[in-house]
């Protein structure tokens, strides 16, 4: 969608662009200010409910009841600080991540860079397209390639509607947002949580045991996305681009809003995820759940057919709209670090081979699932340290620079979140080993 002039647009993404530039005009207020700026946080915030968020959740809940729930909030924050720096980036910049840093490093550097940032594309699609997968095989019992199959090519008709605009692959990927967050409402009602243990366990931090500490990291390594950050600066790289200083304020304030209310929601289906997993399986003499499967066979005779059916929409729901999302992301890492574009169902089918082969060769998937992880934990540091690196920049920022709270809020979240992906990988070779 770069690059395109209004009356290239869908006439959907022209009225968007057209009603933004009425409310920096000051000619539209309220809540109708934020419509023409409110998408982009909806796309990265996909990545923030993916398949490997419904495996960590589930454990978590199954396992500890409600007292990892402070750990997904603070996930979730993370995520908050970061999506909103990649996304003042791209629209004080013009540019997105990857651009920058092909400016600004070495090309032996940013080709380094592309190439590990495209394993970490491939793993996060792996994670993605075989939960999509899972959901399909079990609900409608059909094989689990032939599942595949079917989950790519939908996410290859939705990832289509990109050509011509932003607003309707926006739309879509904000309505399987809103089938998720519908189906964790239903969830919740039949699942019954304790509210006073939910409020409490999600602001009172606790770490019980060694296998606690390794669960909560693995929540928050599966939570902070690497290509979600490359992807949110390209999405607002563009979409509207102001045409002065107080222009740009004011659209890096829409695209905070933007980033709260996404992410909120987002942040509110991981939380029940996790106590809806506590309330069923914990206190239901359950807490071995340790995989989406199990998880999908536990739920009928415990809550009825109709409440794990629920619980596969949102799983289906949740690995096409990541996994459009983790194919757009690979489009712009490779573009942006290389100037590299191969076709968009090219991309498509390479980033499928390994839940294919995955499939066909009959590799136990939770297995496959927490290699995926390994993989992600590997590459994450890059992106963050990269993205605090030119939002502290003024060369690279100007007076849009991050401010001294911005800046130790930034570096302090990072430290904790690859601090914690170093223990997650450590641990899960160790596992492996074992």
């Amino acid at each position: 969608m770069s690059g395109l002039e209004l009356a290239d647009l869908d006439p959907f993404s022209r009225r968007a662009r057209i009603a933004a530039q009425e409310v920096l005009a000051g000619r539209r207020k309220g809540i109708r200010a934020l419509l023409p700026f409110a998408g982009p946080a909806f796309i990265a915030s996909v990545a923030y409910m993916d398949p490997g968020n419904f495996a960590t959740n589930v454990q978590g809940g199954s396992a500890f009841g409600y007292k990892l729930l402070w750990v997904v909030v603070f996930a979730n924050l993370t995520a908050m600080l970061f999506q909103a720096l990649s996304a003042k980036l791209g629209i004080v910049t013009g540019k997105n991540l990857p651009e920058v840093c092909r400016e600004q490093f070495a090309k032996p550097v940013t080709y380094t860079m592309w190439l590990v940032s495209e394993v970490g594309a491939m793993a996060t699609d792996l994670a993605e397209l075989l939960g999509a997968s899972i959901g399909l095989n079990l609900l409608f019992h059909i094989p689990l390639l032939l599942a595949a199959v079917i989950a790519g090519a939908v996410t290859f008709a939705i990832l289509l509607m990109q050509t011509k605009g932003f607003r309707p692959i926006e739309g879509t990927i904000a309505a399987l947002v809103g089938v998720i967050a519908l189906c964790y409402i239903v969830e919740t009602v039949l699942a019954r949580p304790n509210w006073n243990q939910v409020a409490y366990h999600s602001v009172v931090p606790w770490l019980g045991s060694g296998s606690a500490l390794l669960l909560a990291v693995g929540i928050v390594g599966a939570t902070v996305m690497p290509h979600a950050v490359y992807l949110h600066s390209s999405l607002t790289q563009d979409r509207i681009v102001p045409l002065n200083r107080s222009e740009m304020r004011a659209v890096v304030r829409f695209s905070n809003i933007d980033v709260l209310i996404a992410l909120g929601i987002a942040g509110l289906v991981n939380l029940a995820m996790m106590y809806m997993s506590a309330a069923v399986f914990h206190f239901g003499g359950h807490p071995e759940i340790a995989s989406i499967q199990s998880a999908y066979k536990t739920l009928t005779p415990l809550l009825g057919s109709a409440a794990a059916a629920v619980f596969l929409l949102s799983l289906m729901a949740s690995g096409i709209s990541s996994s459009v999302v983790g194919t757009m992301a690979g489009q712009v890492i490779m573009q942006g670090f290389v100037e590299f574009v191969i076709p968009l169902w090219a991309r498509r089918l390479i980033t499928m081979l390994p839940t294919f082969a995955v499939i066909a060769l009959g590799v136990d998937t939770t297995h496959a699932l927490v290699l995926s992880q390994v993989v992600l934990s590997l590459v994450l540091p890059l992106p963050l340290i990269v993205l605090l690196l030119f939002t502290n920049k003024r060369s690279v920022m100007g007076e849009s620079v991050s401010n001294p709270v911005m800046r130790v809020l930034g570096v302090g979240a990072a430290a904790v979140v690859v601090g914690l992906n170093c223990v997650l990988l450590w641990q899960t070779l160790v596992v492996l080993r074992g």
